[in-house]
């Protein structure tokens, strides 16, 4: 969504003007939309996932031994 500096706040493409300027000042709006990348999940997150579903693996065996 298109961004506003001087006025702080995000509009709609179709309440832009024509030009693809600010309703209300007037100033070029900066487009985000592009800025957005997709992240790779870090290792130790994956890590941490693994160890939770080894330690609830246990608990699920212990709790029928």
């Amino acid at each position: 969504m298109p961004w506003c500096e001087e006025c702080s706040r995000y509009f709609a493409p179709t309440a832009m003007t024509q030009d693809g300027n600010c309703p209300s000042c007037g100033r070029m709006l900066d487009d985000l939309s592009g800025a957005v990348t997709d992240e790779k999940t870090p290792w130790h997150f994956k890590l941490l996932v693994a160890a939770l579903l080894a330690y609830l693996g246990w608990r699920i065996i212990d709790l029928f031994v």
